[in-house]
């Protein structure tokens, strides 16, 4: 098969497409015929060697853990699954690369059936790969800070690929969303249900001028000085959830989510496609050949929506 590789941690320049064996498929996993799969900031921190004290790496790597596409022979013990099903998922492993660990930048990959979910047929393969890890990611903060109906939300980062999606769900939970972005998307924001505030000097005061009495929740996906304002827009008994920064633990007593596979989370993602509350964004597609375009798109920061690569 083919598939993008790398043979150590660098640059987009150690992004080489190459044939591989077909991956083997253990007895609860399936072999999913890739259609699609998508670039998150992840994927380039992983290359780049920033997580390799968080995540063993076993060399080479077949980057990628995001996938949409068909199911083409199952394992052993895989009643969930049948040949031909139409499957998206979030196939991050224990051990980044290797021949039992490959990634989803390639024709084939080994999925574990407790990754992967029944895609929407409303959904195209390219909307379906652009979902798991941002959606998940999401998802998961969302219900870590226990937001629910009649709550007001600040998303920090909302234009961005797992913000967006953030803004959504909220929605459809029945919560009131403000979400932080540049000038420049915020009609895209107002697009999804959401009030739109600048961030940086001044955004307390612009989150209180909408809601007086302070925010719920905090969601935090961007890091950096966005959790300095937690102490004037949050209320008493709010909570943070952060993706980037213990602060949101630590110092606030919230959440620090690092997105787990979970497939019953997949399958809630794809409800809410299926009701038409969940619209994935994309940026751009870029095809198999051009992943190394595609990781660059990505490091360049500012995108709005996802990078997806076809297969």
């Amino acid at each position: 098969m083919r598939a993008i590789t790398y043979d150590r941690f660098g640059g987009s320049d150690v992004l080489t497409l190459r044939d591989l064996p077909t991956p083997h498929v253990g007895p609860d996993s399936v072999l999913v015929r890739v259609r699609a799969s998508s670039v998150n900031p992840v994927d380039w921190k992983v290359r780049q060697g920033y997580l390799a004290e968080v995540l063993d790496t076993v060399f080479p790597v077949v980057p990628g853990w995001d996938v949409a596409g068909v199911v083409e022979q199952v394992g052993l013990d895989t009643p969930e699954f049948e040949v031909g099903d139409e499957v998206f998922g979030y196939v991050r492993k224990d051990v980044v690369g290797g021949e039992v660990a490959g990634g989803t930048l390639a024709e084939f990959v080994a999925a574990p059936v407790r990754t992967l979910a029944r895609k929407p047929a409303g959904w195209s393969f390219e909307q379906a790969a652009a979902v798991p890890l941002a959606g998940l990611t999401a998802y998961q903060t969302i219900r870590r800070a226990g937001v629910r109906s009649g709550h007001t939300v600040l998303v920090h980062a909302a234009a961005g690929g797992v913000g967006s999606f953030a803004v959504q769900i909220a929605r459809s939970m029945g919560a009131r969303v403000i979400g932080t972005a540049s000038a420049a998307n915020h009609d895209f924001l107002r697009r999804l249900g959401a009030e739109p505030v600048t961030y940086g000097r001044g955004l307390a005061e612009r989150v209180r001028a909408l809601e007086p009495e302070g925010v719920d929740a905090v969601l935090d996906y961007v890091g950096g000085d966005a959790l300095d304002s937690v102490p004037e827009v949050l209320r008493v008994g709010g909570t943070v959830a952060s993706i980037t920064d213990a602060r949101a633990r630590d110092e606030f007593g919230g959440q620090y989510v690092w997105v787990r596979p979970d497939a019953t989370d997949l399958a809630e993602l794809a409800r809410l496609g299926e009701t038409g509350a969940l619209t994935p964004e994309i940026a751009e597609v870029f095809d198999l050949a051009d992943a190394t375009a595609a990781h660059e798109r990505s490091e360049s920061g500012h995108v709005r929506g996802k990078i997806v690569v076809r297969v």
